[in-house]
């Protein structure tokens, strides 16, 4: 997407803090590959809906998938207006005033309409995005969706066209305000991400060690 400001999509545009916004696709891509979970929102009749969600990015596109009698699937294949958004958030803001509290977070929004995903090869493409984004390496560990898992699964693809990223960073904005006088902390509390030691399924036979996935995982640090 163009970075002019005159150029931006009316909806994708950062009203609120306008610095924050971000047009370019890399800023976009770059939150999406890093974040894990989205929230979905659609209309379905009457009701305002909005579901947190995998997904995967492949390339223009961004993958969702669900069962095929899930509501939320067959609104979203029937055309219905969707709002994707993911959010990393950072770090806690701490201020000396409480109406300048805040958060330090990467976020990207993606407006558009699902559509369903029926080309075999691409659908097999979409279960290994999904597989690989949760974890590298274990599309190659694993069985590959067979033929009745497939059929009980909906694929779905919105093009990433009309899409913004917003980012928030560093210190509170009281630093040079009458409250900066006060004798109260003030700054930023980072959010770090780890991963825990693994724990075995219940029914692991003995003798299986931690696949080399997962050894790889620990090694590094967390998406966002």
């Amino acid at each position: 997407m163009a970075g002019k400001r005159h150029q931006v999509p009316s909806r994708v545009r950062v009203r609120r803090g306008p610095k924050k916004g971000r047009y370019d696709r890399a800023s976009i891509d770059d939150v999406l590959d890093r974040g894990l979970l989205a929230h979905v929102a659609f209309a379905d009749g009457g009701d305002a809906v909005c579901i947190p969600m995998l997904y995967a990015r492949v390339g223009d596109r961004i993958y969702i998938h669900g069962s095929t009698k899930s509501r939320a699937v067959r609104v979203l294949a029937d055309g219905a207006l969707a709002c994707v958004t993911v959010t990393i958030v950072n770090g806690l803001v701490l201020a000396r005033s409480a109406f300048e509290h805040s958060a330090n977070y990467d976020s990207a929004m993606a407006f558009g309409t699902f559509t369903l995903v029926e080309d075999a090869d691409e659908r097999m493409r979409a279960f290994e995005a999904f597989t690989e984004k949760l974890l590298p390496g274990r599309w190659d560990e694993v069985r590959r969706p067979d033929a009745t898992e497939l059929k009980a699964t909906e694929i779905l693809a919105m093009e990433i066209d009309e899409a913004s990223a917003k980012v928030r960073a560093g210190p509170p904005d009281d630093d040079d305000s009458p409250d900066a006088e006060r004798d109260t902390w003030a700054g930023v509390v980072p959010i770090v991400r780890s991963y825990g030691s693994p724990e075995a399924s219940p029914g692991l036979r003995p003798g299986i060690g931690v696949s080399e996935s997962v050894r790889r995982l620990l090694t590094r640090d967390p998406p966002g």
